[in-house]
């Protein structure tokens, strides 16, 4: 499980605090405060380290070059031997290749053609591009206006022996392996991965591959958060559907808690006569807030059970979705050792569309980032914006952030967007 983090009710008297109606900014803030990387490392071989977090720094057990090797296909030689304003003639006495090394010593008035990789012979300073010579009968003319050291690539030059290659709270993916083996290191640290326990709420949803009775609906909810945690290289735990009873969401509650790092629940979270999930959190743990001045997504669950965090996430397929962009991603991250954790990018860009926007809450509409004929970026919404329409997300790449004291937007306004596409 995470680490001990401070108790929550001490919130209660923290500054500008309103449970009931939070800003954005507040919430992340009250979020972020109470969150302890899990310390739990493992040792994993290479490949399985991918999509896994460093525990521990990658201190490299070699020099990176191993060797002084030249960056281009040419000749080495001594500098000395070339002159500043004319041609000189040199005698060719061998080659050295990648992996393949010349044996002997660059005297004066010597070369040795080398290729790209290849390990500088004792005695050469300088290599000379094989486009800068002219090569005949074993010897190569080169001409003036030449450096020494030029496209000589020195032993230690990207990484020194004992130096941190990768630190501690990295996230291991492609180029990261590919760094690690080439130190010929075969297995790291890192951290166990994040588990996290997730079941939705409501009498109305009806798993996929059964018939819809009256008034039902297909859970999909649970698919989008499969998927959005999954691509962040979590632990996934899908406990199905659970029954609006109270004893059922008890239950559920507990062995969640019991087995998991973080326990998120979609629906249940509103007023209503069925929402029992605000209630139980009180009795089981702790509850920080509950509503976000924001839309989509204004109910949404913070607190602990027991040791576990707990987001109770809305019911709408859509705010789930932006819900979990806004708060719950950076919360897993941080929670899994991640550090820094990478922001979502967000620029500035005009709006071709007309949006409303009463003031009082942040909206995330979804949108569509566009480069014109001439490269320039604009964004359009996807179209209706309601909570429930879960193909806005798909057609989105991107969301359209309007401030809390932001009213409606005219067409050509320059607007914030923070890019999705590809990060969860």
């Amino acid at each position: 499980m995470s680490n001990a983090t401070p108790p929550l009710h001490e919130l209660s008297c923290a500054d500008d605090y309103d449970p009931n109606s939070i800003p954005v900014p507040k919430a992340r803030e009250v979020i972020a405060r109470f969150l302890s990387p899990i310390n739990t490392i493992e040792r994993v071989s290479v490949r399985a380290a991918l999509g896994r977090v460093l525990a521990e720094d990658v201190i490299s057990p070699v020099d990176v070059p191993s060797h002084d090797n030249s960056a281009m296909d040419g000749y080495a030689l001594r500098i000395a031997d070339l002159k500043a304003d004319a041609k000189v003639t040199l005698k060719v006495t061998g080659s050295s290749f990648a992996g393949v090394p010349f044996k002997g010593k660059v005297g004066a008035g010597e070369t040795v053609r080398i290729m790209t990789g290849g390990v500088v012979p004792e005695g050469a300073d300088t290599i000379v591009m094989q486009e800068h010579t002219e090569a005949r009968d074993g010897a190569v003319t080169i001409g003036g206006g030449h450096k020494k050291g030029q496209n000589l690539r020195k032993a230690g030059e990207d990484l020194q022996q004992g130096q941190p290659a990768l630190r501690r709270g990295q996230p291991v993916r492609p180029a990261e392996i590919g760094l690690i083996a080439s130190l010929g290191i075969a297995e790291v640290s890192v951290y166990r991965k994040l588990r996290v326990a997730f079941f939705s709420t409501g009498d109305e949803l009806v798993s996929i591959g059964s018939p819809l009775g009256e008034g039902q609906i297909y859970d999909s909810n649970r698919y989008t958060i499969y998927g959005m945690l999954t691509r962040l290289g979590c632990e996934v735990i899908d406990m199905g559907v659970v029954r609006d009873d109270p004893k059922l969401l008890e239950a559920a509650f507990k062995e969640a808690a019991s087995i998991a790092d973080v326990v998120i629940t979609s629906g249940g979270v509103s007023v209503g006569e069925a929402d029992f999930v605000k209630e139980l959190l009180n009795k089981l743990g702790e509850v920080v807030f509950w509503k976000i001045a924001m839309k989509p997504g204004r109910p949404l669950a913070y607190g602990k059970i027991g040791n576990a965090h707990f987001f109770g996430l809305p019911g709408n397929p859509v705010s789930v979705m932006v819900t979990f962009y806004q708060f719950v991603r950076d919360a897993l991250l941080k929670l899994s050792g991640r550090d820094p954790i990478e922001a979502l990018p967000t620029f500035k860009v005009p709006c071709t569309s007309t949006l409303k926007k009463a003031p009082g809450r942040t909206e995330f509409q979804r949108g569509i980032l566009s480069r014109d004929g001439s490269g320039n970026l604009s964004v359009r919404v996807t179209g209706e914006q309601g909570s429930g329409i879960l193909r806005s997300m798909s057609e989105a790449n991107c969301f359209i952030i309007l401030a809390i004291e932001q009213g409606n937007v005219t067409s050509g306004t320059m607007v914030d967007v923070q890019v999705m596409d590809g990060i969860i």
